[in-house]
């Protein structure tokens, strides 16, 4: 009774583990290379699989997830013979697990190496200030290095990135220098032309206010001198219209004395011979004039 129990427990441990070794279970995106007696014999896909116990083994699972990797700084010397540190991030995805699996070692240290060499040749063609200015230029040429190397290994490289470019300090003192001395150039340039445009923008305006300081001047002689020349020739027409008689005339030549009396440069006066004798007519005609001649006489 006790050995058949022990002989029944043993069968069970054996359909047991019959059972573990022939149902699989693959995650989502993830792969795994079947090897029968030793030789490649399919990829399981995600989900339920069954394989064939002790003939079948599964190799580790494969992510077929796109993945990141991110190497050292690794010295590289420029054309002009000086040394960078760049660092690089290399984003890939496993597209055949059977070629990732058989193909290469390892395809992670492959891609650094890879990505090293690569750098190397393409930085190796390039000055300092070019390197510095061209990153798109280096990431395209990286990746289509490295795509072209990786493919036969299952592998598609999407994306090549430069995460930074560290010129010896020496260098990078020099180029701050040199920065601060174009900042300071640059400042330089913009206050001297903030001061020319302020100049030729106040010569400007003072050209432009002369200008209509002078034409408003103009205006206003012209309006004077049609006031002016209206005045004159209204009263010139009232006068003939009126017809006045010499003593008229005199009378108001009388009246405008005091006008021309108020100016002081005038010293000399000049009576037309015409006022002259109206005044002496306006004069004779002047109440008391007679009896003043009688009494003299």
């Amino acid at each position: 009774m006790t050995a058949g129990l022990i002989v029944l427990l043993v069968v069970a441990g054996l359909v047991l583990l019959t059972l573990a070794r022939t149902i699989r279970i693959v995650p989502q995106a993830r792969a795994g290379v079947v090897e029968r007696l030793g030789r490649y014999s399919r990829t399981l896909t995600p989900g339920l699989t069954l394989v064939v116990p002790f003939v079948d083994r599964i190799r580790d699972m494969i992510d077929m997830r796109e993945q990141v990797v991110s190497f050292d700084p690794q010295p590289v010397i420029t054309e002009d013979n000086l040394v960078v540190s760049i660092d690089t991030v290399i984003y890939f995805q496993v597209t055949d697990p059977k070629s990732a699996t058989y193909e290469i070692a390892n395809y992670i240290q492959a891609i650094e190496q890879l990505t090293v060499t690569t750098l190397r040749n393409v930085i190796g063609g390039m000055a300092l200030e070019k390197t510095l200015t061209s990153r798109d230029e280096i990431n395209g040429q990286l990746r289509g290095v490295l795509d072209e190397a990786t493919g036969k290994w299952g592998i598609r490289v999407n994306r090549v990135e430069l995460k930074a470019i560290d010129p010896p300090p020496s260098i990078q003192d020099s180029m701050e220098k040199q920065m601060r001395a174009d900042r300071d150039k640059r400042a330089t340039i913009l206050a001297a032309e903030g001061v020319k445009q302020s100049q030729i923008l106040t010569a400007q305006g003072e050209k432009e206010s002369s200008i209509l300081r002078a034409e408003g001047q103009k205006q206003a002689a012209i309006l004077q001198a049609e006031g002016q020349s209206q005045a004159i020739d209204t009263v010139f027409r009232a006068i003939h219209e009126g017809n006045p008689d010499p003593q008229l005339l005199a009378y108001s030549y009388l009246q405008v004395l005091p006008q021309i009396a108020q100016g002081e440069a005038n010293k000399d006066w000049i009576i037309p011979s015409e006022v002259t004798q109206a005044l002496g007519r306006l004069t004779d005609r002047l109440p008391g004039r007679d009896e003043r001649q009688e009494e003299e006489s």
